[in-house]
C-alpha cells in the first residue's frame, strides 16, 4: 500500500507570490475522509483577503505590468515550465490528492495526467490567439482584436480539485488573465501547492492568487467584487444561480457555469451486456458518483432487463471498496461527513418511495464515511431519487420499451450535462446524438474526455465551455476597430 504519511507543504493562503495567513487568523481543518483524521489546518480566507488577492490581480493586469507587455509566446513558455514542475511532482500530487479527495489512488493518477495534458494543451494556445479582417463598406478597414478579460474570480468544487484547477488555469493564463482562485475547504491542498509550482515556474507576482475559504464568505466575496471582470464556477446548480444573481445586482461580470446533472445512460437490445454493464459501472461509480456528469440514470431495454440487472448487481458486489490507497481498491470513501449524510439521506428516501435495493444500501464499515456501491430498481421517474443529482454511488435502473420512449425520458430532466447509448447500431446512436439534450454524448463509452473535447451542460446544467479552444472564448473581449481608410492621394 502506498504510504498515506505525505509532508503537506502548503497551508496559507497565496497573494502576491507569497503565502501569507488570514487578516482574522481563522483557519478550518480539513479531514481524511478515510479514517476521519485531520490532516492539517489551513488558512481560511473571507472578504477582507479576497480584496486583497483581487487588488494584486488588478495590480498584475494594469496596463504596462510585466504580465501584460509579456510576449504571448513568454506566456506559453511559462505554462510550459509549469507543466515540467507538475510532472516533477505528480506522484506526490496523486497521493496529496488521493488524502483529501478519498478517490482511489489510480484515479488520482489519471486526473493528474489529465490535469498534466490540460495545461500544455493551453500553453500551446498562448501565441495562436487572434483576431481578422473583416470586409467593411464604404472607406473603411477592420479589424478586430482579440483581449484578455482581466481579473477572473475562479470557484472549484472538491470532487476534482487538481483537474479543476487545471481546466481553469489553463484558458485564463493562455489568454492573459489573472486569476483569483477559491478552492473548496475540503480539499484545498493540492491547488495550493500548484501555486508554489507557479511561482518557481517564474510567473509574474499576482497572476495567480488562491485564497481557500467557505462559498459562503470568500465565495460570496470574489462573486460581487466589483474589480473582477468574470466569475467561473464549476459546482452545484443552487450555487450556481445565486452567483447569476449576485453578477447581475454587483457590475455585470461575465459568468461560466459548469453545474450539476442528471445524466442519462441508455441500453438498447443490441447491446453486448457485458460491455454494457462496464460502461453502466464506470459512468456511475467514479470518485464513487460525485462526478456531475454521472451516469446516474441506467435506461436498459424490456428484453434485456433482468440479465442486466442481475450483471451488474453481481459487479456492484465485486467492487472494492477501502482505503483509497490500498492496492486495487476502486471504491473509496464520501469527501466528507456532510456528504455522507447527504447521500444516505437519498438512499433512506428511495427506499420510502417505493423503490427496490438490489445491494449496497449501507455504510460501509465503523470508521470513514464509506457508502456501499448501491443499485435501485423497480424506480418511477417521478420519485425524488430519480429527479434529483444524488452525488453517490447510487445507480438508478429503469426499465422502457421502445427508442422512442426512451429518448423522451432521457431529456425528462432540468439538467443537461452529458448522455449515453450503448448500442451496435450507427443510426440509433446519431439520432440520440441529435436528439438528446446535452452538451456531451458518448457512445459506447462514457467519460471518454480529453483537453482539446469541450464540455459543458444544456439547461440547468449552465453555459459556457470548458476545455478545448472553446475553453477559451470564456476568457476574450473582442474588440472591434474601424479605420477610416483615404480615398485620395495627399
Amino acid at each position: 500500500m502506498a504510504s498515506r504519511n505525505i509532508p503537506i507543504k502548503y497551508t496559507e493562503i497565496f497573494i502576491n507570490n507569497k503565502f501569507v495567513k488570514s487578516i482574522d487568523g481563522k483557519v478550518f481543518s480539513v479531514i481524511d475522509s478515510a479514517n476521519e483524521q485531520k490532516i492539517c489546518d489551513v488558512q481560511e480566507g473571507d472578504e477582507a483577503d479576497i480584496n486583497l488577492a483581487v487588488e494584486a490581480a488588478k495590480n498584475a493586469f494594469r496596463f504596462g505590468s510585466p504580465w501584460r507587455t509579456m510576449d504571448a509566446s513568454k506566456r506559453g513558455s511559462l505554462m510550459y515550465k509549469l507543466v515540467e514542475l507538475a510532472s516533477r511532482d505528480k506522484d506526490y500530487l496523486a497521493r496529496l490528492e488521493t488524502l483529501h479527495n478519498g478517490k482511489p489512488l489510480a484515479e488520482s493518477q489519471a486526473d493528474v495526467e489529465f490535469s498534466i495534458g490540460c495545461l500544455r494543451h493551453y500553453a500551446g494556445w498562448a501565441d495562436k490567439i487572434h483576431g481578422s479582417v473583416i470586409p467593411s463598406d464604404g472607406p473603411h478597414m477592420t479589424i478586430t482584436r482579440k483581449e484578455p478579460v482581466g481579473v477572473v474570480g475562479q470557484i472549484i468544487p472538491w470532487n476534482y480539485p487538481l483537474l479543476m484547477t487545471a481546466w481553469k488555469w489553463g484558458p485564463a493564463l493562455a489568454t492573459g488573465c489573472t486569476i483569483v482562485m477559491k478552492p473548496s475547504v475540503n480539499t484545498p491542498l493540492t491547488t495550493l501547492h500548484m501555486a508554489a509550482l507557479s511561482k518557481e515556474a517564474g510567473f509574474p507576482d499576482g497572476v495567480i492568487n488562491i485564497v481557500p475559504g467557505r462559498g459562503s464568505t470568500a465565495g460570496n466575496a470574489l462573486s460581487k467584487h466589483m474589480d473582477v471582470n468574470k466569475i467561473a464556477f464549476t459546482g452545484s446548480t443552487a450555487i450556481g444561480k445565486k452567483i447569476m444573481k449576485v453578477a447581475a445586482e454587483t457590475n455585470l461580470k461575465r459568468v461560466s457555469l459548469e453545474l450539476g446533472g442528471k445524466s442519462p445512460l441508455i441500453i438498447l437490445p443490441d447491446a453486448d451486456i457485458d460491455e454494457a454493464v462496464s460502461f453502466s459501472q464506470d459512468a456511475i461509480y467514479v470518485t464513487m458518483g460525485q462526478c456531475c456528469s454521472a451516469g446516474s440514470r441506467t435506461l436498459v431495454h424490456e428484453s434485456i432487463y433482468d440479465e442486466f440487472v442481475k450483471k451488474s448487481v453481481e459487479a456492484a458486489k465485486k467492487r472494492k471498496i477501502g482505503d483509497p490507497f490500498e492496492k486495487d481498491v476502486n471504491h473509496g470513501p464520501m469527501v466528507s461527513e456532510k456528504q455522507f449524510k447527504r447521500v444516505m439521506s437519498y438512499i433512506e428516501t428511495g427506499k420510502k418511495e417505493g423503490a427496490k435495493i438490489e445491494t449496497g444500501g449501507n455504510r460501509w464499515g465503523t470508521k470513514g464515511y464509506f457508502i456501499e456501491p448501491t443499485i435501485f430498481t423497480e424506480v418511477k421517474d417521478s420519485m425524488e431519487i430519480a429527479r434529483d443529482e444524488i452525488f453517490g454511488p447510487v445507480q438508478l435502473i429503469f426499465k422502457f420499451s421502445s427508442m422512442e420512449e426512451a429518448f423522451e425520458r432521457a431529456n425528462r430532466t432540468y439538467y443537461g450535462l452529458a448522455a449515453g447509448i450503448v448500442t451496435k447500431n450507427i443510426d440509433s446512436a446519431l439520432m440520440f446524438a441529435q436528439k438528446v439534450q446535452a452538451g456531451s454524448v458518448w457512445v459506447n463509452c462514457w467519460n471518454s474526455q480529453r483537453p482539446q473535447t469541450p464540455f459543458g451542460g444544456y439547461k440547468e446544467s449552465g453555459f459556457g465551455r470548458d476545455l478545448g479552444e472553446e475553453g477559451l472564448n470564456n476568457y476574450l473581449e473582442t474588440k472591434t476597430i474601424t479605420i477610416r481608410v483615404p480615398q485620395k492621394n495627399s
